[in-house]
C-alpha cells in the first residue's frame, strides 16, 4: 500500500496565514498539522512510502519538512508544478499525477494533509480488509451547516454507499465525509477512466458517486474529532487547544 497526502491547495480562506505557508505546515503546539497526519500514517504497517503532492509555490517548504522528518517510512515530495488556483490540477488530478509519475501499481491510502483527527487509521484499514472493497470515512455532523461544505453520504444497513453528494445545497443525510480514502489496486484504472471522461478533477469526494455506481464502496464510521481548519479564527482556537 502507498499513501498519497494531498497538499497542493492554496488555503485562500486562511489568508494571510497561508499566503506564504501551506496550511499543513502551520503549527499546533510544538508540531505541524502534517506531523500529526504523518504520525497517524506511521501506524499502518502496510504503507511503504508517504507521497506528499504539492504545488510549485510550496514545494521547497515541504522538502525542508521532509528532510527533518524522523518517521520510519520514506517520504517523497512531488511537485505538480501548478502555481495558483487558476491552473491547479485538482485533488483527483493530483492523485493521478502521483500514480503516473511514481508508477504506482498498488493499493492507495489517500488523505488530506491538513485535517486533525483522532480516529485510529488502523481501524479504517481493518474494515477495508474485511470488506475487500474501496472505503471512505463518515461521521455524523452536529453542526448541520458543515454539511454544505463537504461530501455527504447515504449508507445502507451494511454501511455500503448508496448515495453521495459533494457540498450539497440540500443534504440527504447528516453523515459528513472527510478526505480519507482507501482504494484497491484495481481502482487505479477507474481513476484514469473518470478523468478521461472529463469529470470534475477537483475535490476528492467527486470521484465517490461515480465510483459507487461501478463497484461497491463502503464507509468506516467514526465518532471522534475530525477538523479541517478552515478559517484563521478556527486555527487560533485549535492552537489554544493544543497548547493545553
Amino acid at each position: 500500500m502507498e499513501c498519497i497526502l494531498l497538499a497542493a491547495g492554496y488555503a485562500t480562506r486562511l489568508y494571510p496565514l497561508t499566503e506564504n505557508m501551506p496550511k499543513a505546515l502551520l503549527k499546533l503546539g510544538d508540531k505541524t498539522i502534517l506531523d500529526f497526519v504523518a504520525e497517524a500514517v506511521e501506524t499502518i504497517d502496510e504503507v511503504n512510502t508517504i507521497y506528499i503532492v504539492t504545488n510549485h509555490r510550496f514545494y521547497v517548504q515541504f522538502c525542508e519538512w521532509a528532510e527533518k522528518y524522523k518517521g520510519n517510512k520514506p517520504v517523497k515530495v512531488i511537485n505538480d508544478f501548478t502555481t495558483s488556483n487558476d491552473n491547479r490540477l485538482g485533488a483527483i488530478g493530483d492523485m493521478k499525477y502521483v500514480i503516473d509519475k511514481e508508477n504506482i501499481d498498488d493499493e492507495i491510502l489517500v488523505m488530506a494533509s491538513d485535517n486533525i483527527f483522532e480516529f485510529p487509521l488502523t481501524d479504517f484499514v481493518n474494515m477495508y480488509r474485511e470488506k475487500g472493497a474501496d472505503m471512505i470515512c463518515a461521521h455524523v455532523l452536529e453542526d448541520k451547516e458543515q454539511l454544505h461544505s463537504q461530501g455527504v453520504v447515504e449508507l445502507d444497513g451494511n454501511d455500503r454507499v448508496i448515495g453521495f453528494e459533494e457540498k450539497p445545497e440540500h443534504p440527504k443525510s447528516d453523515m459528513g465525509v472527510p478526505p480519507f480514502y482507501l482504494y484497491r489496486k484495481e481502482t487505479l484504472d477507474l481513476i484514469d477512466a473518470y478523468l478521461k471522461e472529463g469529470n470534475n478533477p477537483d475535490a476528492p469526494g467527486n470521484f465517490v458517486p461515480w465510483l459507487k455506481d461501478r463497484v461497491p464502496v463502503y464507509a468506516y464510521r467514526f465518532d471522534t474529532m475530525c477538523i479541517d481548519i478552515g478559517t484563521p479564527e478556527n486555527y487560533y482556537e485549535m492552537q489554544e487547544k493544543y497548547k493545553k
